[in-house]
C-alpha cells in the first residue's frame, strides 16, 4: 500500500502504526493519529479491520476492512497470562482478563454507518471465519472472493478501487 501510494498518491500521508498490545492504549494511539485537519481514509487488515470499523463509526469516516477481526475477544483467553511477543518488536507482553473486557468495549454494535464501509473477505481465510464478516458488515459494501487466505491473496488489484471508494468517488 505504502508504495502504490509514494507512486500514484503522493499527496495523501500514508500512516501504518505500530501499535501497543494493550486495547486501551492502542485506541488512544489511534485516536491521536485519526485528529487531523484533512481527509481521513481507514484500511484495516484482521484486528486492524476492527480498529478501522472503531475509527470509521467515531469520525464518520470511510474504511476498508480486509478480512477483519469480528470478535477479537474470542481468541484472547488462549493468550491470557503468558509471555507473548509483539508482532512488530522483540518485547514481550502479558494480557489479562481486564484486557478482554477493554478490547469488547470498543465493538461497535450495530453498525451506525455501513455504507462507510467496504468489506473484502476470501473463504479460504485459515484465522478467521469469513461469515462472521458477512453478517456484521450487512450493509456495507461488500466483496466476497473464493479461496484465498488471512493474508488476502491479489490486494494489490484492488487499490485503486479502494482509494475511489474511500475518497467517495
Amino acid at each position: 500500500m505504502q508504495a502504490w501510494l509514494a507512486e500514484h498518491r503522493p499527496d495523501i500521508d500514508y500512516r501504518c502504526p505500530h501499535l501497543p498490545p494493550y486495547p486501551r492504549l492502542a485506541a488512544e494511539q489511534l485516536a491521536n493519529l485519526a485528529d487531523t485537519d484533512g481527509p481521513l481514509y481507514l484500511m484495516g487488515s484482521s484486528l486492524g479491520g476492527f480498529w478501522a470499523t472503531w475509527l470509521a463509526e467515531r469520525y464518520a469516516a470511510r474504511a476498508v476492512l480486509i478480512n477483519p477481526a469480528v470478535s477479537p475477544w474470542q481468541f484472547m483467553p488462549d493468550y491470557l497470562e503468558v509471555d507473548l511477543k509483539g508482532y512488530h518488536t522483540d518485547d514481550t507482553y502479558r494480557l489479562s482478563a481486564h484486557h478482554v473486557d477493554e478490547i469488547r468495549a470498543y465493538e461497535v454494535e450495530p453498525l451506525n454507518h455501513p455504507e462507510n464501509l467496504w468489506l473484502l473477505v476470501q473463504t479460504g481465510d485459515e484465522t478467521l471465519d469469513y461469515r462472521q464478516a458477512v453478517a456484521k458488515y450487512q450493509g456495507a459494501r461488500q466483496t466476497i472472493e473464493p479461496g484465498g487466505d488471512h493474508g488476502f491473496q491479489g490486494f494489490e488489484r484492488y487499490i485503486p478501487e479502494a482509494m475511489a471508494f474511500l475518497e467517495g468517488r
